[in-house]
């Protein structure tokens, strides 16, 4: 049966202590609890809010079962989370520093190591590698102060994301890795096929422009997918340390994290802390 506001109680009473059953309230009272519980609700969820973040926040820090991103663009991360404190103990990052590294630059006794995981499918990197990255090469790398290394994280393009990825690999075996991460980096979007994926054709024409001299090999490497388990386990290594975004970065020992492709004085105001502290340490 239907009751009208009008033939509520003006103001039931109870003599127990108890709370007013709702059926029991006037309109004033029961307008008085809904705005009551809506701002309890609201508090909740600014709360909820905050522990998401301050969780989130430490992604990075955290180990194995961080839930990794894939398949889509909403794998890219612009934001900065810059992370510091971390002992050299707990940081999940460890500087190669192999001479030999073919997806290295710099000098392999540098005071930091800058570390990348990039994504070949993620718009994000490029804009990192057309913009910011020769600069960083310029001021850092060719001057001594870092060591870049890269590593594979395959969250955006999924399998077309590894193909290209062990690609860059197979360019690397023929020490031109960084030649093809360019072509990659500054290609078209005609290069791609209709599925908005670089096929092996395209990779192919990459390797010739990059000067990988042995095409025949490189295009055996690619279809037998020699360089492709490299790739995944680089991958699932980033998403165990809980890189979800990509790209992102990280500096020996994990003075300095970094998501986003970020402005470049951001990375120098990154960057010479973290050779500021190698320095000082050196010195203790």
């Amino acid at each position: 049966m239907n009751t009208s506001w009008a033939k509520l109680p003006a103001k039931p009473v109870r003599l127990d202590g108890m709370p007013q059953p709702i059926e029991a309230l006037d309109r004033p009272a029961l307008e008085r609890r809904y705005r009551r519980m809506r701002l309890a609700t609201v508090i909740l969820a600014g709360v909820s809010l905050l522990l998401v973040a301050a969780l989130g926040a430490q992604g990075f820090t955290g180990s194995a079962g961080a839930a990794p991103r894939s398949g889509g663009e909403s794998a890219n991360s612009a934001g900065n989370s810059s992370g510091a404190d971390q002992s050299a103990d707990s940081c999940p990052v460890t500087d190669r520093r192999d001479p030999d590294d073919p997806r290295a630059l710099g000098d392999v006794d540098a005071p930091v190591v800058l570390h990348e995981w990039t994504d070949f499918r993620c718009p994000y990197c490029g804009s990192f590698s057309r913009d910011t990255l020769p600069v960083l090469i310029e001021e850092y790398v060719e001057t001594g102060k870092v060591r870049l290394e890269i590593h594979d994280a395959a969250l955006v393009g999924g399998e077309n994301s590894i193909l290209i990825a062990a690609a860059s690999r197979a360019a690397g075996d023929q020490g031109r890795y960084f030649e093809f991460y360019d072509e990659v980096y500054h290609a078209p979007d005609s290069a791609k096929d209709e599925n908005g994926e670089f096929n092996l054709e395209a990779l192919v024409g990459f390797a010739k422009a990059a000067g990988v001299a042995d095409i025949a090999a490189f295009t055996a490497d690619v279809e037998s997918g020699k360089f492709e388990d490299a790739v995944r386990k680089d991958t699932a290594e980033a998403q165990a340390i809980g890189v979800t975004g990509v790209p992102f970065f990280a500096t020996s020992n994990c003075g300095q994290v970094m998501s986003g492709a970020q402005p470049v004085d951001t990375f120098r105001d990154q960057l010479d802390a973290a050779v500021a502290a190698a320095r000082e340490a050196k010195k203790n």
